[in-house]
């Protein structure tokens, strides 16, 4: 008899105000002969009272009924009433109102202007500014461009003229069919590059005729045989086709580095299968590390097969930087070989569209500054640095995004998430879950239906567009011509309240051929001192620093 006095122990306790009020209404309803609808509500809210008491996994519901759901529901809704009611338009966690604003304007053709001055705190550590000049230049057009595989000492058969702004790696898989076909269609439009994931190339890839650059992962998706290993009539097959440019070996991303990925065996549509070329209804695993190679030696001697194989096409690496000393044996391997990529892209540890664990997401990889930092100044350093172009992607927005990488030493930006702004997405950071609420990132064919490809096609082009012309009045204002004129001495930083200091001064720099004397060593930063000797192209791991020494 203890746990029925027990229960009735409990109804009867004052906490239980909600379930009194509707156990007490319901008899009153049936007595005076209430509308049947409101008798239904009460007998259902009854029931789910009763279940929460006699339920055992919540105590929260065993202590309020009925109340605690509505303690559910707002917490549900607690990141849209943040960024609805409550964010400061300058948060940028992780992208601010005013970010998203401005490409939300800029894809749509609006006013992108802004009254009454600036938002931001501009004696605030970390502020940053461009200096202007009092001699700006004439504006001339704002189609800037790259050349990718042109150099005079090695230039390839098909070198690729790229946009300073492109959009990222987005498998179709992480986005929906719409998402890739509209992506792509922009990408024609506006004359600039879409990078097709590690997901390969889809049909909704190829259906507008957009340059590509294809994203070669170590699941070796698109150009893998039966045993899951890189098959070279497959790879022909893709790389050779028109519309693939480039050709880009990642080695990790910025989202989740150092971790590989799963796609359960649900998630497989026919359309992914044939797509990534695996199994109908098994998991798609992409593994944390490559099977084609082993050592940097190894690595370099694969891309000049995929160049080879693709009949000539700039061929480079995608990485998020890690430990120090596999990056310099990388490019101690480029002398060592004489093979070098035709680019270098540098995804930032900021994150991307990937989900990925917790832990990963805020804690492993490198920042995107510091990332570019040592690609840029190892390459310069090892007098490699003319050869081969750098491009970058994390947290590129606006045209002071990408004029800001370029002055600290990339060649062009990428972008994921701007480009999901541009197709209607509201940061619901629900992409994980296949509920995207407006059909970007889900394979739900219902939900991407909301997704107008003619429509957003248009806001593509136009935010790409939009976004280079304000990269050109920017640097115009800076009395410039293209934005590769840019250097760290036009970038400025607010180090505290009174001390500011030009990027050139505040941040290390080598000199072409730094690296190559031994005898300068210990003149450079401590990370070239430290782990450039312990570096070796035979192996990405390190010599002790012994025998280093």
């Amino acid at each position: 008899m203890k746990p029925v006095s027990l229960f009735f122990s409990r109804l009867l306790s004052p906490r239980y105000l909600a379930l009194h009020a509707v156990l007490l209404a319901l008899p009153l309803a049936l007595w005076f002969a209430a509308p049947w609808w409101l008798t239904l509500a009460l007998l259902m809210l009854s029931g789910v009272g009763l279940s929460d008491l006699l339920q055992s996994r919540r105590a929260l519901r065993r202590n309020y009924p009925l109340l605690a759901h509505l303690r559910f529901f707002f917490e549900s809704i607690r990141p849209e009433i943040r960024q609805y009611f409550l964010e400061d338009d300058t948060v940028a966690e992780p992208f601010s109102r005013n970010q998203r604003s401005i490409v939300y304007q800029r894809a749509k053709m609006e006013t992108d202007k802004r009254p009454f001055g600036t938002q931001l705190d501009v004696y605030a550590g970390g502020y940053e500014w461009i200096n202007h000049s009092i001699s700006p230049a004439a504006e001339q057009h704002h189609d800037f461009r790259i050349e990718i595989g042109a150099h005079p000492a090695c230039r390839r058969a098909q070198p690729y003229s790229a946009s300073v702004f492109n959009i990222s790696a987005m498998s179709f898989g992480a986005l929906s069919a719409n998402a890739i076909l509209a992506l792509n269609g922009g990408a024609k439009a506006g004359g600039f590059m879409h990078d097709t994931g590690e997901g390969s190339i889809s049909p909704y890839h190829r259906q507008h005729g957009g340059d590509l650059v294809w994203e070669i992962g170590s699941g070796y998706f698109g150009c893998r045989g039966e045993d899951g290993h890189f098959s070279e009539s497959h790879f022909i097959a893709n790389a050779t086709t028109p519309q693939v440019k480039m050709i880009e070996l990642k080695l990790s991303q910025g989202a989740k580095p150092g971790h590989g990925g799963v796609l359960p065996a649900a998630k497989v549509s026919p359309e992914i299968a044939a797509t990534r070329g695996v199994p109908l209804g098994e998991d798609c695993v992409s593994p944390a590390r490559h099977s084609a190679f082993d050592t940097p030696l190894e690595m370099l001697a694969f891309i000049e097969r995929l160049r080879t194989l693709s009949g000539g096409k700039p061929t480079g690496v995608k990485l998020a930087i890690g430990h120090p000393w596999e990056f310099f044996a990388i490019v101690k391997a480029m002398l060592a070989s004489g093979i070098t990529p035709d680019f270098i892209v540098v995804d930032g540890g900021e994150g991307g569209t990937g989900a990925a664990p917790v832990e990963f997401c805020d804690h492993v990889g490198t920042p995107l500054q510091e990332a570019l930092l040592l690609v840029h100044n190892t390459l310069v350093g090892a007098g490699l640095r003319e050869r081969i172009r750098i491009g970058v992607s994390g947290k590129v927005i606006s045209a002071f995004d990408i004029a800001r990488m370029l002055a600290l030493g990339a060649d062009w930006c990428n972008a994921a998430r701007g480009f999901m702004f541009a197709l209607g997405c509201i940061q619901s950071q629900s992409c994980h879950t296949d509920r995207c609420p407006t059909g970007v990132a889900t394979q739900d064919a219902q939900r991407q239906q909301a997704l107008v490809v003619p429509d957003k096609m248009r806001r593509v082009a136009n935010y790409h567009e939009n976004t280079l012309k304000a990269l050109a009045q920017l640097i115009a204002a800076a009395g410039l011509t293209h934005p590769s004129q840019l250097r760290p001495h036009h970038l400025v930083r607010r180090i505290s309240p009174n001390q500011v200091k030009l990027a050139s001064a505040l941040l290390p720099y080598l000199d072409e051929g730094e690296l190559l004397d031994p005898a300068q060593l210990h003149r450079l930063p401590p990370v070239f001192g430290l782990y450039w000797p312990m570096a070796q192209a035979e192996s990405f791991q390190p010599l002790s620093a012994a025998h280093a020494a």
